[in-house]
């Protein structure tokens, strides 16, 4: 099968690889039907993730199930599914209370690769959804979203306790951080500033709910919300990058008392004790939980209350994937669409 596979950083190739098989009787084998580049994708391309060998590429994916092990229950051969990032068996501890992208049994789909025609999936009930009905090419872009950045962004929100009567203060305008406002916005936010300098991002951010931009960054944006905000800062903040810049301007935006939700896939952020300390505000974050959302996700997208596939601002085909991570790279895209 054909296989986005990266060589080394900017080296982006299609290969041919062996078609996946089942290796434990939870796995499923699917049909890869839509896939896309992520932007924590970019930071092996970058040369900031060490790469030793040849490594296929993706995590986020819809698609149909072409085979089941014997102990998969809940799917069937011919179901559209989507799926987390993180595969879990959703039965564990951790999962129960809501945190399945730290199963006891984790298997990440970015060490499988998605970005692909076919692929396997881990602990196939506890990370599948059925998707219902026939969805149309919108509602496939929003579920291909809802694999993680939608969800990412979700939790985000959630994390940041966003909703009636706060001001929430948004750090980053990748994708992740868009679909945090669409969060924000449905949680119920009075408020939502998005902290961006890219017109079009802007604009989209608008589109989602945002009610005010701010260009500024660092220490620079700190005083601007807190300028906004009554000289308080934002109740709730969603920190989507993964820098020590954003994720020091995340904590200096938040009032005393405040809520970071923080998903920025950390490089080189360290924290100083006496000013986490004084900071006096609760964090929670990491790789989100994408199946704690992903039923409730299917419902709205289903039933046409959200659209998140906005952020895909360019569809290739699966072997033009060379390009979609070149056009990641230079800003020249939100998202790209890898059509299998």
């Amino acid at each position: 099968m054909r296989a986005v596979v990266m060589h080394a950083p900017g080296d982006v190739r299609v290969d041919q690889v062996a078609d996946p098989a089942i290796e434990l009787p939870t796995d499923a084998v699917f049909r890869v039907t839509a896939a896309c580049v992520c932007g924590s994708d970019l930071w092996p391309y970058r040369g900031h993730n060490e790469i030793t060998e040849p490594k296929q590429m993706g995590h986020e994916y819809i698609g149909v199930v072409e085979e089941i092990g014997d102990e998969v229950t809940t799917l069937k051969v011919g179901d559209a599914v989507v799926g987390s990032f993180m595969a879990s068996d959703n039965t564990c501890e951790i999962c129960a209370a809501g945190f399945q992208s730290r199963c006891a049994h984790v298997v990440g789909m970015g060490g499988i690769g998605t970005q692909a025609e076919y692929a396997r999936v881990p602990w196939a009930d506890g990370t599948l959804v059925r998707i219902p009905g026939t969805p149309t090419h919108a509602q496939q872009m929003s579920l291909l979203a809802a694999s993680d950045v939608l969800g990412t962004g979700w939790f985000a929100a959630d994390a940041a306790q966003a909703g009636p009567g706060k001001t929430v203060a948004v750090v980053g305008d990748g994708a992740v951080g868009l679909l945090g406002i669409l969060a924000a916005r449905r949680f119920g936010a009075d408020r939502i500033i998005a902290m961006s300098r890219h017109a079009d991002r802007q604009a989209l951010a608008r589109g989602y709910g945002a009610t005010d931009i701010v260009t500024e960054r660092g220490e620079e944006g700190v005083e601007r919300i807190t300028e906004m905000t009554g000289g308080y800062g934002a109740h709730s903040t969603i920190e989507a990058v993964g820098t020590q810049e954003s994720m020091l301007q995340a904590i200096g935006a938040t009032r005393r008392g405040g809520h970071v939700g923080f998903v920025g896939v950390s490089h080189d952020v360290t924290l100083d004790g006496s000013m986490l300390f004084g900071a006096t505000v609760h964090l929670l974050g990491g790789p989100a939980p994408v199946r704690r959302y992903l039923p409730e996700l299917v419902d709205l997208i289903m039933s046409g209350e959200i659209d998140a596939g906005g952020v895909f601002d360019l569809s290739l085909p699966l072997d033009e994937a060379a390009e979609a991570y070149r056009a990641m790279d230079e800003r020249r895209a939100t998202k790209v669409h890898l059509a299998v």
